[in-house]
C-alpha cells in the first residue's frame, strides 16, 4: 500500500474521504491532542465509526491481563476511550488483500504495484474477469489498458509493451497458453477542484454581518470546509463486529 500519509489539524477533520491516508501514528496524535476538547466525549462514537472503515478496531479493558497482553504489540496503537467498561481502544491499519476490498475511498491510496499484485492474486483471470462495480472503482483512479499477443509481437523491441513503459506504465503479464494478457495501469493525476462563483453568488461577510443574519446563515454561506461533521455518512453507522478473545 502507499505509505504516503496526510496529516489533518484536527480529529475532528476525520472523515471517510482522508482516513485511508492517515496512519495509526497520525491519528493516535491526534486522538491525544483533541480528546482534552470539552466536546470530544460527545462526538467519540462517531469519530470511532469512521476510523473502522480504514482500521480494524478493538475495545479492551487494559486491566484484564489477557487482553491488554494481546493488543500490546507493535501491531496496534492503543488509543484512551471515556468508555468506563472499557476504556481502551487497539486500531491496527487495515490491508486491502483482495479487488472486492477496494473502494472510492482506498483506492486512491495505493500504487500501481499495489493494484497489480490484486489483479494478479484473482485466479489469474485477468481483467475481464473483474466485476464491473471494482473496474469502475478503479478507472476512478488509474489509467488502465490491456492488450493479447503471442509473447514474441508482446516483447518485440519498440513495440507496445516498450511504448506504455516509457509512458510511464506499470505492466502485469498473464499467461493464456501462446499468448500474453498485458494490463497496464497507470496512476491518474488527481485534478484539483475548480469552484465557479458568479456575482450572484459571491457572499461578502461584512455584509451578511452587517445585515443582522443569524450565525447559522454565516457559516452556511461562507463555510466550504470538507469537516468531519459535513463528510460524516451513514456508511460510518454500521460498525464491524470486534474480535472475540474468548475462544483463543
Amino acid at each position: 500500500m502507499n505509505k504516503k500519509n496526510f496529516y489533518l489539524e484536527s480529529i475532528f477533520d476525520l472523515n471517510s474521504g482522508n482516513i485511508w491516508g492517515l496512519s495509526a501514528h497520525n491519528l493516535s496524535e491526534l486522538w491525544q491532542k483533541d480528546m482534552k476538547e470539552e466536546d470530544f466525549a460527545d462526538s467519540e462514537e462517531k469519530l470511532i465509526n469512521v476510523i473502522r472503515l480504514a482500521f480494524d478496531v478493538y475495545h479492551f479493558n487494559p486491566n484484564d491481563v489477557r487482553e491488554s497482553k494481546h493488543y500490546s504489540t507493535d501491531e496496534y496503537f492503543i488509543l484512551p476511550s471515556s468508555d468506563k467498561r472499557k476504556p481502551s481502544v487497539a486500531i491496527r491499519k487495515k490491508t486491502i488483500r483482495r479487488l472486492t476490498d477496494l473502494s472510492y475511498e482506498n483506492i486512491r491510496h495505493i500504487t500501481e504495484e499495489d493494484l497489480l499484485r490484486l489483479i494478479d492474486d484473482n485466479f489469474g483471470g485477468g481483467w475481464d474477469s473483474i466485476p464491473l462495480s471494482v473496474k469502475d472503482i478503479i478507472e476512478s483512479t488509474f489509467d488502465i489498458s490491456t492488450t493479447t499477443l503471442p509473447s514474441s509481437r508482446l516483447h518485440v523491441k519498440g513495440g507496445t509493451l516498450d511504448k506504455k513503459k516509457n509512458d510511464g506504465y506499470e505492466v502485469l503479464e498473464i499467461q493464456k497458453g501462446t499468448w500474453i494478457e498485458a494490463i497496464f495501469v497507470k496512476k491518474r493525476e488527481p485534478m484539483e477542484k475548480i469552484r465557479f462563483v458568479s456575482d450572484n453568488d459571491y457572499v461578502n461577510e461584512d455584509d451578511l454581518m452587517n445585515e443582522g443574519s443569524s450565525d447559522e446563515g454565516v457559516v452556511e454561506a461562507l463555510s466550504d470546509d470538507e469537516t468531519f461533521y459535513e463528510s460524516y455518512t451513514p456508511e460510518a453507522d454500521i460498525k464491524e463486529e470486534e474480535e472475540d478473545l474468548s475462544d483463543e
